[in-house]
């Protein structure tokens, strides 16, 4: 296996030195449109090389697939680029994996009811050509979606007969403070991401079909275990409500992101200046975008793990009818499927904070598991579509083990 890692930030960075304990692959080329920080995290291993790329071009990734022999093409960079890759990977016969699906663009008329393109839309409508070519693209791989869809599976083939709601629950107890130890506002992920799908109208799939409710809708309080307890969760636009009904029968499903009400305020405010616009306007001759702008002033995701302190949880509730190991109904259950990581053992194990080691170590095990044969497929699948059992066992090995958590009510 020849991979080409597209990205070389926070999770990039992390997927690099995960990676490299691991010995599935032959060769790994670490490409940035930044050069220096693609040639940072491709001295994690010496089976690394660097190299450019402009991940707007698929020309500039199918010429840098060619070149090196790439078997698969991970994508480490923000969504906006999803579909430049996707069509590069594809001009060169290579694979794909990806951790956030093509971008959604909400319904003209009715935004907080209807759908208008949803995420992933537009890498499932090209699904029959990667099947007719014998060709693989896994999407969605991070850790939400990712893990959370492979946890969706698990709760469909062993725990559940009968699945009423999967709820994407995601929550955090994650402090970053400055250097005289004051917490400060320095988002753990990627600002440009965050923005995007959490003022997006979230998606929600309900009776056999999407819609859509007003940004931060339905807030509810969530219990997250091994020490981050209540934190107040809402509705988010997320890949796993569009993809886990794919593959899993389900009456209903929502994903909640534990957002607080200081981070919840800034995007707003952010909304109401029009600084989550993507497109450019002119400022003294130069044309910004000021998405870009405010991602840009903000401490870069890669660089706060030596200023965070706490714990992050990725996990799925899943409530419907029970069944026991030949099958049978057991009557009404309620379980959440989690993963905890604490930013010190993932500071001080790989040196990554633990939101990008956290997404990271998913696609890094999906490869390995592809690598071995375990997994394979063709055309654009979700992780629901594949066995659950070998990649979490996987991720036991890897040092972060998953949890269960039977709940009451």
């Amino acid at each position: 296996m020849r991979i080409l890692l597209v990205g070389a930030g926070g999770v990039g960075g992390a997927f690099a030195a995960i990676a490299a304990r691991r010995d599935f692959f032959e060769r790994v080329v670490v490409a940035d449109y930044d050069r220096a920080r693609a040639e940072q995290a491709a001295a994690a291993d010496s089976r690394y090389v660097s190299a450019q790329v402009d991940a707007s071009d698929p020309a500039s990734v199918t010429d840098l697939c060619r070149g090196h022999g790439i078997t698969h093409v991970m994508n480490a960079v923000d969504p906006v680029f999803n579909m430049s890759i996707f069509a590069g990977a594809f001009a060169a016969g290579a694979d794909y994996l990806d951790m956030a699906m093509s971008l959604s663009t909400p319904h003209p008329e009715a935004p907080y009811e209807k759908t208008g393109v949803k995420l992933g839309d537009e890498q499932f409508a090209l699904a029959a050509d990667w099947e007719n070519a014998g060709r693989l693209a896994l999407v969605g791989i991070g850790v939400e979606p990712g893990l959370s869809d492979v946890f969706a599976r698990y709760a469909a083939d062993h725990d559940f007969s009968e699945i009423d709601e999967l709820g994407t629950r995601d929550g955090a107890n994650l402090v970053v403070a400055d250097d005289d130890g004051n917490e400060i506002f320095a988002p753990s992920f990627s600002m440009w991401t965050t923005i995007e799908e959490c003022l997006n109208p979230p998606v929600v799939w309900e009776n056999g079909q999407w819609h859509t409710t007003p940004p931060f809708s339905e807030p509810e309080v969530f219990d997250f275990p091994e020490g981050i307890g209540p934190v107040e969760c809402v509705n988010v636009e997320h890949e796993e409500v569009l993809l886990m009904p794919r593959w899993v029968d389900c009456k209903r499903a929502t994903f909640k992101y534990g957002l607080g009400d200081e981070f919840i305020n800034i995007l707003q405010v952010l909304h109401t200046l029009g600084l989550d616009r993507t497109e450019k306007v002119r400022v003294k001759g130069v044309e910004v975008s000021p998405r870009d702008v405010v991602a840009a002033v903000l401490p870069d995701p890669a660089t706060v793990g030596p200023r965070m302190t706490g714990k992050t949880c990725a996990g799925l509730w899943v409530t419907g009818t029970g069944k026991d190991g030949r099958g049978n109904p057991t009557g009404p259950r309620s379980t959440y499927y989690y993963q905890v990581v604490d930013n010190e053992w993932s500071m001080r194990e790989y040196g990554h904070q633990c939101v990008v080691w956290q997404t990271a170590v998913n696609p890094v095990i999906a490869l390995e598991l592809l690598a071995e044969g375990t997994w394979k497929g063709a055309g654009v699948l979700g992780p629901e579509a594949f066995d659950s059992v070998p990649f979490l066992d996987r991720l036991t090995e890897y040092g972060a083990p998953w949890g269960r958590r039977e709940m009451s009510g």
